[in-house]
């Protein structure tokens, strides 16, 4: 394959900075861009990139993202900020020649009552959990958006945009952010603060009960390059153009209540777990189905545990936080 020129859009967060390293390690030239260089929620400054820079293929990993809390308090900008850079990059992309484009959702576009695991074809099936909806509704039309680009041009134009649905993910580089979070990150200093200041107890949202998938982010950066690089062949074969996206989980879920032990341990925290059933829960339970991307040839190398003892120790010798 000849060398392609990248663009990681929105490089610096977990999943960017994961599919940074992993690009990287081929022979290809990567274009990142922070936000004082490229405003992504800019017309101006998208049309302009693209205009004037040779791209062969978009990793669209840039989102507003966050936990309950932060989709709860901030519903606005979480649609409005999604729906805004997709529709840039995507538009803008096509337009200047980009044939190939991989956008990056989220499991919580699925309806959160639906069969277990959760199928690429139970997709608006349902209703949205209301915590996350907006964002939830940004991410479908992300896929939409990239469904209707290969409809209307995939043929007359040879572009191929696809899209790829992890699970819950966590890593290096994550947010920690107790107010917008998600539950791992915040998990991991929670405790780890309990443990420096001995507090007796930590507190954590909801019951304890609900069951997660949970997704090393450097096994979603080589299921996104598998994705990206699969043949249009095999890859259409598989998947019907008004549903083209692709799960991608661990195959695995756990409760809450699991993790947090888990968790403690790692941290190796010696006080107590106290769960506060006034918090929301959110969905029940969300196990994806991966079965597609699995028979396509991909399958996760990171157990669970193994990627928590990483990722402490990754927020340890990086202060990505200060006590």
């Amino acid at each position: 394959m000849s060398k392609q020129t990248i663009f990681v859009a929105g490089h610096n967060g977990m999943v960017g900075s994961a599919l940074t390293r992993l690009l990287n390690n081929q022979n290809d030239q990567i274009i990142t861009k922070n936000r004082a260089e490229l405003d992504l929620l800019s017309q101006k400054d998208v049309e302009y990139f693209f205009k004037h820079t040779k791209i062969d293929q978009v990793y669209l990993a840039a989102a507003k993202v966050g936990g309950i809390n932060g989709n709860n308090t901030y519903p606005a900008d979480f649609i409005y900020q999604n729906l805004t850079i997709q529709n840039n990059v995507v538009h803008y992309a096509f337009l200047n020649g980009v044939k190939k484009l991989l956008f990056l959702g989220s499991s919580c576009i699925y309806p959160k009552e639906t069969t277990q695991p959760i199928k690429e074809i139970n997709l608006l099936t349902g209703k949205l959990e209301k915590t996350n909806e907006p964002y939830a509704i940004a991410k479908i039309a992300g896929i939409k958006l990239c469904e209707s680009y290969n409809r209307q041009f995939g043929d007359s134009h040879g572009i191929d945009y696809r899209s790829l649905m992890p699970t819950n993910l966590y890593g290096p580089s994550d947010n920690y952010d107790l107010n917008n979070s998600h539950v791992i990150p915040a998990l991991l200093r929670k405790f780890h603060e309990a443990k420096v200041n001995n507090y007796p107890i930590v507190k954590i949202w909801g019951s304890g009960k609900p069951l997660r998938d949970f997704l090393h982010v450097d096994d979603l950066a080589r299921a996104s390059v598998f994705i990206m690089n699969l043949s249009k062949d095999i890859f259409y074969n598989r998947i019907d153009l008004m549903n083209s996206h692709v799960n991608v989980g661990s195959g695995q879920d756990l409760t809450i209540r699991e993790l947090a032990y888990t968790i403690k341990k790692i941290v190796n925290f010696n006080g107590d777990i106290e769960f506060d059933h006034s918090m929301p829960d959110g969905t029940y339970r969300k196990l994806l189905d991966s079965k597609l991307i699995n028979n396509l040839g991909w399958k996760p190398k990171i157990q669970l545990k193994d990627g928590l003892t990483n990722t402490y120790l990754d927020l340890l010798n990086n202060n990505h936080f200060f006590i």
